[in-house]
């Protein structure tokens, strides 16, 4: 895992494609509610590092990546700038929401900051078979609800990235399936965690 100091001179590197980002998301936020109002002033740290924080816990080799519920993209499109930088070839990366005004607004993030990235415009109740080497959320539901969300995308080897808050300990002692969880500190919440999932059955 990284350090703050660490995540930050990585995200130096593609500061003005995540500036740019930043920005739209602001333009967008009167017409379509992306985020808290109250987490805009410090966007940067709140929901950027936030999320780039699960960039070195991709494992080696990542070559498709999927984002439930990704609402305003948070950390799908931020993992997908970082990977485009960063590894060689990128994971294909797919974002899926249900709300078909984020949609518009993830594609024309995507298209504005050019990182390729396929959206899909559905719930996840419906998602079809789509193996997935990683499959991340933020903010989304229990973890058990996201266990068995990702169930189309699981493989034997998949990684799953789930960004929680302070209820954690008790949705891993209620959930129903079987998993190898690591719990891992947040570098921008004290009370929040990572959850890196392994061998889900």
């Amino acid at each position: 895992m990284f350090h703050v100091e660490q995540l930050n001179t990585l995200l130096q590197q593609v500061r003005p494609q995540l500036v740019a980002y930043l920005a739209l998301l602001e333009r967008w936020q009167n017409a379509v509610n992306l985020v808290s109002k109250s987490t805009l002033p410090d966007a940067w740290q709140r929901h950027i590092v936030d999320s780039a924080q699960l960039f070195p816990l991709l494992p080696a080799g990542t070559k498709t990546l999927v984002d439930m519920g990704s609402g305003a993209g948070f950390p799908g499109l931020v993992l997908a700038v970082l990977t485009q930088a960063q590894m060689n070839p990128p994971p294909t990366v797919t974002l899926i929401e249900s709300d078909t005004k984020k949609c518009l607004f993830l594609k024309e993030v995507a298209r504005q900051i050019h990182v390729p990235v396929t959206i899909l415009n559905q719930r996840l109740e419906t998602c079809e078979q789509r193996p997935s080497d990683v499959i991340t959320a933020r903010a989304l539901a229990s973890l058990d609800q996201l266990l068995g969300w990702a169930k189309p995308f699981l493989t034997p080897i998949s990684t799953c990235l789930f960004l929680k808050g302070e209820e954690v300990d008790t949705e891993i002692a209620s959930i129903e399936h079987k998993a190898v969880i690591e719990k891992i500190h947040s570098l921008t919440h004290p009370r929040g965690c990572i959850l890196k999932i392994t061998e889900v059955k």
